[in-house]
């Protein structure tokens, strides 16, 4: 069923739930049927498998190829000899071998653990409603048919069909790599022409991997695990083939030119050999034949290099650790050598190239402090003095966070201006009011929003310092900062304010929202992490090609 275009009631049907939480039997027996809600992870390998699949290297196989014939010669010597020395070329090998396969299993078991303590780290807890309550539960016991209730901060646990929507803003930029949160709705969603909605526009969904950075709303958990959008990118990932890497691919080349060189050097001595015992005697015997084919064999195992193997090793494994200290963790010792030979690099954007926070980078205003002091005034989004930044919602807190650099601090401001009410941010009216009381008395109302909408609310403009009529040369002229703004791929709000004699009797859009003053424009940006560009040009002066490969909705 695709959730987002039915109707909640045909949904509940479907999902065997009303819609009010499971009990916890229901639930139990759900986990116990469709198992934890958690991607699934790759089978693992046990120290034994490890250790064999280090020793079915190509090289490795060599090794003990020519540890077996070098044996056969020690053990032929001493019977012929009737003397059995000391197999030194044997132990060597053997050792050899033995150190390359531990270092090896040690440096990938590092390596997991690791990964695994990470993973226990980030182990996340969800609220639920069970048997009527709300409660906190690990988001892995979270079954298909649970209520699970999302606020601001909160991560989404599992794919979920949204049933109660208050101003809820979710984050979805690691799926669709959009860094502007998404406004949620409750109602269904009508299909496209092809039938479908595409992801990035089902906005009566909240997905696994998503955070809730805006509002509150209660979700029904529609798919979990595997089932998610989620799991369905990390089952893409688990189909993918495992390559080689090129030094793996040039150590196996190595390996075929000593097979046959190995192959070549005892056919071509023992064919000489026997050459020259039938020149000298006449004839061929059992005796000339043993003694040519164990010379090959010795001069074969000589030309194997037995070092080879365990200095690869031995250096790849110094580059996980120094790896390490770059707080880098390598699975595969043979994936750091892929890093010295890289010729191109896919970067995400959001978040990795980008600080994956908006920020005030431009304004049309002939009063900025008024036009930052409104922005700021007018948001949920509060600053946080022990973090030295804001908290809330990333446009509001970037509103906020630019009042506060031009001093003009919300927790100062706040208290100078007393909220006493407010009209909520709609996603159809595209915009937000709040009413305030002076230290004086006086009343007076900000409101922000999307240019083209707020524009249509406001009858005065700020020019010069005072509050002139709206005429459309001035309607012009802010219409086209805004177009400047939005060419340089800014996100524009716009703010407006009305001095009021008396608080309004009721707080409604029509009442409320109406006979404003524009103040200003604001323009944001999700701006560069200020290290990328340096970044970039390493890459390149390094012969690396740097691609930037993003989602953006």
């Amino acid at each position: 069923m695709k959730h987002y275009l039915e109707q909640l009631p045909e949904i509940y049907k479907e999902l065997e739930a009303d819609g009010t939480g499971l009990s916890a039997a229901e639930a139990a027996k759900r986990l116990e049927q469709n198992g934890k809600n958690k991607l699934v992870e790759g089978k693992k390998e046990s120290l034994i498998h490890r250790f064999f699949k280090q020793l079915a290297e190509p090289m490795t196989i060599i090794l003990l190829v020519a540890a077996a014939i070098s044996a056969g010669v020690e053990i032929y010597e001493g019977i012929h000899s009737g003397h059995m020395g000391f197999p030194s070329d044997v132990v060597i090998i053997l050792a050899v071998v033995l150190i390359n396969a531990i270092l090896g299993v040690f440096q990938e078991s590092k390596a997991e653990k690791a990964i695994e303590a990470l993973q226990e780290m980030s182990k996340a807890q969800s609220k639920v409603i069970r048997d009527g309550k709300q409660i906190s539960i690990p988001s892995e016991d979270l079954v298909v048919g649970d209520v699970i209730v999302l606020e601001a901060g909160d991560a989404v646990p599992a794919d979920a069909r949204i049933m109660e929507c208050a101003s809820m803003k979710i984050e979805e930029a690691a799926l669709t790599g959009e860094s502007v949160p998404v406004d949620k709705k409750e109602e269904a969603l009508k299909a496209g022409e092809n039938g479908d909605v595409p992801l990035g526009d089902r906005k009566n969904m909240v997905f696994m991997g998503s955070t809730v950075v805006y509002g509150r709303g209660k979700a029904i958990v529609t798919a979990t695990g595997m089932d998610t959008e989620m799991g369905k990118i990390a089952d893409a990932l688990a189909q993918a083939e495992e390559g080689k890497t090129p030094l793996q691919i040039k150590l196996a080349g190595l390996s075929k030119i000593l097979t046959y060189l190995v192959i070549g050097i005892c056919v071509i001595i023992f064919g000489v050999q026997i050459a020259r015992a039938f020149i000298q005697t006449g004839t061929i015997g059992f005796e000339p034949i043993l003694d040519s084919f164990m010379i090959a064999i010795s001069l074969a195992v000589a030309a194997i290099p037995e070092g080879l193997a365990t200095v690869v090793t031995i250096v790849l494994s110094i580059g996980v650790t120094n790896m390490s200290k770059r707080n880098a963790i390598i699975r595969k010792l043979t994936a750091v050598e892929t890093l010295g030979c890289t010729q191109i690099i896919c970067s995400d954007k959001t978040g990795t190239l980008t600080q994956n926070k908006m920020t005030v980078v431009d304004y049309y205003s002939e009063d900025e402090k008024l036009l930052a002091n409104a922005m700021s005034l007018c948001s949920d989004a509060e600053f946080d003095n022990d973090v030295g930044t804001a908290v809330g919602e990333p446009t509001e807190c970037a509103l906020v966070n630019y009042a506060e650099k031009i001093g003009l601090s919300k927790n100062t401001q706040k208290d100078l201006y007393v909220r006493i009410g407010e009209v909520p941010f709609d996603s159809g009216r595209k915009m937000m009011s709040t009413v305030h009381k002076t230290q004086d008395g006086a009343l007076v109302q900000f409101t922000k929003g999307a240019p083209d909408e707020l524009l249509k609310k406001c009858t005065k403009a700020l020019v010069g310092g005072v509050e002139v009529e709206m005429t459309d040369a001035i309607v012009a002229e802010i219409l086209a900062a805004n177009k400047k703004m939005a060419d340089k791929a800014l996100r524009v709000l716009a703010a407006a304010k009305k001095d009021l004699a008396a608080e309004p009797a009721v707080y409604e859009p029509e009442t409320v929202e109406c006979d404003l003053c524009f103040i200003g424009l604001s323009g944001m940006i999700d701006p560069v992490r200020p290290e990328v560009k340096d970044a970039i040009d390493e890459c390149r002066s390094a012969g690396i090609r740097p691609i930037m490969i993003t989602g953006d909705h």
